[in-house]
């Protein structure tokens, strides 16, 4: 594992000077989740939440959220995104409950990653998820965030093998 890159000499907070590294196609791949109550489930799954189609407004948040990265965590370089996709799956845990998993797909040509963005996509998915459908339950359970993979960069790729439970 390398040295920490975000503290200067006096051990204080700084961002990275990225500014010598080659522009170079990147991409990341993030995942989420949150378990429903089957009531919540049916309600998404019909289009029937009375603040409109969850899915739908969860993707639009998560590409914003993806867009936004560099606003909300302090040392993240602004960078041009040329990619971000959601997609979901859907997963019975038992009779009353459901996963909805969530993949965030990022990209870029830069001269940083884009790790975080895919996991704050992934994140402010779920979190649009809870606050569209709080209203019906509060019982949800957003669940572990984690980067799957990740491509390009000098440190090289990243690809998880373990499964995270």
């Amino acid at each position: 594992m390398s040295d920490f890159t975000h503290f200067n000499e006096e051990g204080r907070a700084k961002m990275v000077d990225v500014s010598d590294k080659p522009e170079t196609a990147r991409t990341a791949l993030a995942h989420s989740s949150i378990t429903v109550s089957q009531e919540i489930y049916e309600k998404i799954t019909n289009n029937d939440m009375k603040k409109g189609d969850v899915l739908a407004v969860a993707q639009v948040a998560a590409v914003m959220g993806a867009k936004k990265t560099w606003d909300l965590i302090p040392m993240c370089h602004p960078i041009p995104l040329t990619r971000v996709n959601i997609s979901f799956s859907w997963e019975k845990e038992h009779d009353t409950a459901y996963t909805l998993n969530i993949a965030a797909a990022v990209k870029t040509k830069g001269n940083t990653g884009v790790e975080m963005e895919a996991l704050t996509a992934a994140s402010t998915c779920a979190l649009t998820v809870y606050d569209m459908c709080k209203a019906v339950d509060k019982g949800m359970v957003i669940g572990k965030t984690y980067l799957v993979e990740k491509t390009g960069g000098k440190n090289g790729d990243f690809h998880r093998t373990e499964q995270v439970k």
